[in-house]
């Protein structure tokens, strides 16, 4: 094969969240994944990794709380790694707390901060603990509504989206509001304001991907107006993001379903981003297959 610069992930986040599927995601893309390793150990890993790029060509490493303070464990694997000139892409999984509840509940697992407060306060509490750790996080994913195969092709895009380094990784994600708005966006836009095609009998079955939902969408003046607006409002933020040291934006686009105007607005900002080249673009349709 080819020599590949070498690749060191993070995954961190919210018990219950889909840690453990995202690491076996890894596995199967030939990664070693290292996980529930004491903090303790986590520089000597990380120093290890760095000195043989042959062996640990693509490494993964699971940081949470089971490891003790997960926001010192992930400053000593960033300083070893960065150190040898190894910038680690640092995953955060996270969910809505009812969907954490749930999943808890289905599986019978125990919390590892549950005590006698409950798994509804011992999520409080992890959120309070890994806030710093999210902050630094390069890829937020809320698997909340996800399936399987959906969280692949997040990690998949994200993994092909890291070998812009230096540049800035852009993620469009349309959604709709009444399923909830995503908990990974930096930035909503809510594109209620526009004449909705699903009043009409013809366009309603179809999506924004097609041809005569985004004639009607973008024919109309206010959405023409609010695509100048955006044109020129991330001509300005974007660059002012990266200026600021940001290595990822995610923009959500919703609409009532998800399905027509959002699809179509968040197609038509990510195809301008393209042409004006301010880093690798990605779009994710989270409620398309609703419908």
């Amino acid at each position: 094969m080819p020599d590949r610069p070498q690749h060191v992930a993070v995954i961190s986040g919210l018990s219950g969240a889909g840690k453990t599927a995202t690491s076996k995601l890894f596995e199967d893309l030939g990664y070693t994944v290292v996980d529930n390793l004491p903090a303790e150990l986590v520089p000597g890993l990380a120093e290890l990794v760095a000195s043989e790029p042959g062996r640990f060509e693509r490494v993964a490493i699971v940081l949470d709380v089971r490891s003790g303070d997960p926001r010192v464990a992930l400053g000593a694997v960033l300083g070893a790694l960065e150190g040898r000139g190894i910038a680690p892409q640092v995953f955060f999984l996270e969910a809505r707390d009812d969907v954490l509840i749930r999943r808890f509940s289905e599986t019978r697992h125990r919390h590892p901060l549950e005590g006698r407060a409950g798994i509804a306060a011992s999520i409080v509490e992890e959120r309070r603990i890994l806030e710093e750790v999210r902050e630094q996080a390069d890829v937020i994913i809320d698997t909340s509504d996800l399936s399987g195969r959906q969280l692949r092709e997040r990690i998949f895009a994200a993994l092909g989206a890291s070998e812009a380094a230096g540049r800035i990784a852009l993620q469009l994600i349309s959604f709709g509001f009444k399923y909830g708005v995503p908990l990974e966006s930096d930035l909503v836009f809510d594109v209620r304001f526009m004449e909705n095609p699903f009043y009409d009998p013809d366009l309603r079955p179809l999506s924004g991907l097609t041809g005569p939902v985004r004639a009607f969408v973008l024919a109309q003046p206010p959405a023409q107006r609010f695509l100048a607006f955006a044109h020129d409002f991330f001509g300005f933020a974007i660059p002012a993001y990266v200026a600021e040291g940001r290595n990822r934006l995610t923009v959500a686009i919703g609409c009532t379903g998800g399905y027509h105007r959002s699809i179509t607005v968040a197609e038509e900002l990510a195809a301008d981003w393209r042409t004006r080249d301010f880093g690798p673009v990605s779009v994710w349709h989270r409620d398309l297959e609703r419908a």
